[in-house]
């Protein structure tokens, strides 16, 4: 079976070795509900214990700060509407730049009497402290944009938020794993976490919150996850997601490191084809180049390196399938003829160098078939 270079590890990772060996057990003889009394049950409530430590460790939390969800998505939705659920309404504030499952909840929020209001962000992509709206009651900015990789100042924005009794949330999906994330340090009030970003199963994630921070739980039920996420846990993906967060953090320097040179590489090949990086003078993540070569659009260039051999996207794989410019560019003030161009490489732990040199050359084939076609046409 043909596979292609896998470079889209900001969409999802893929699932590491040790987490699928520890997850089997739970896919089979172990299958007791982390509930019942007896020892099936108390296996599984031990197992989820272990995980609930690993997931915290990784981030400076407590044990009891780690709600289980079934993802990011839902995290995201856990505390925003959770959080306004106690609150009278008033401004919610998101990052002009944030995925949509932050800014869809905060929009829904809109009707029931809440006021939406966007942070700006400069030309690199990075949001304004400054843009705060000074009445926000509920903030959300997010630790590493998805798609240009740009780091925000998330410490500054939980001092502003705090200064004006506001609750801080960010959404730390990207950042696990690829830089140290210490959810003490940040003084947020509540950070989201994925498992399929960082080599661990889909269908897992985890909203930590400080204890202080009143939520209504979006799923009512048996009072399951200190009664803010009711329902029967998944077992196996939540062991995955624990086995996930202890490579991550263990391999996070050499991972650091490789990553970065990897980067490198690449926009110095974007660079020889005329290319633009987006977000390139700001502080990024390690493994996520985000570019486009003018007079190229980039749906075209995605098809035409995946049949080449290369896996790579074109922004956003939540959003990919919208034919508008992207959010996140047309926040930064890039032309949307220049923003249609755009495409996003993240690599990750399983990516070779020799995988890095041959997408190079595959990009420098591709954009001299593309180009000499574009002129072919115009003569």
């Amino acid at each position: 079976m043909f596979a292609p270079v896998y470079l889209d590890h900001n969409a999802s990772a893929p699932l590491l070795e040790s987490v699928r060996d520890a997850m089997q057990p739970w896919l089979g003889e172990r299958f007791g509900n982390a509930s019942s009394r007896h020892e099936y049950g108390r296996a599984a409530r031990r197992a989820i214990d272990e995980a609930r430590a690993q997931v915290a460790a990784a981030v400076g939390a407590h044990p009891t700060e780690v709600v289980f969800t079934s993802g990011g998505s839902e995290a995201n939705n856990l505390f925003i509407k959770g959080a306004a659920e106690r609150m009278k309404p008033g401004v919610i504030a998101v990052s002009a730049i944030e995925h949509p499952c932050v800014r869809e909840p905060a929009r829904q929020l809109v009707r029931r009497g809440w006021i939406l209001e966007d942070i700006r962000v400069d030309v690199a992509g990075r949001a304004r402290v400054d843009a705060l709206h000074p009445h926000a009651s509920l903030v959300s900015v997010m630790a590493a944009n998805n798609e240009t990789g740009v780091l925000q100042d998330i410490a500054a924005f939980a001092d502003a938020a705090r200064r004006q009794g506001a609750w801080m949330h960010t959404d730390a999906v990207q950042m696990l794993g690829k830089l140290p994330l210490d959810f003490r340090a940040l003084g947020v009030a509540a950070m989201t976490l994925s498992a399929h970003k960082i080599g661990g199963p889909q269908g897992a994630g985890a909203l930590i919150v400080d204890k202080r921070v009143d939520i209504e739980p979006l799923i009512a039920g048996g009072g399951h996850e200190r009664g803010l996420r009711s329902g029967s846990e998944n077992i196996a993906a939540i062991v995955g997601f624990g086995v996930a967060c202890e490579h991550a953090i263990a391999s996070l320097p050499a991972g650091r490191e490789a990553m970065n040179a990897a980067r490198a590489r690449i926009e110095a090949c974007v660079a020889a084809l005329g290319g633009i990086v987006f977000g390139e003078a700001a502080a990024r993540l390690p493994n996520t180049c985000y570019f486009a070569l003018p007079g190229i659009e980039g749906e075209t260039l995605v098809g035409k390196l995946d049949r080449a051999g290369f896996a790579v996207a074109s922004g956003s794989a939540c959003s990919s399938a919208s034919p508008e410019p992207s959010r996140t560019l047309t926040a930064m003030g890039v032309a949307p003829e220049l923003a249609r161009g755009a495409i996003r490489v993240s690599v990750g732990r399983t990516t070779r160098s020799q995988d890095v040199e041959d997408f190079c050359g595959a990009l420098a084939r591709v954009a001299e078939e593309l180009r000499g076609l574009q002129a072919m046409a115009v003569a």
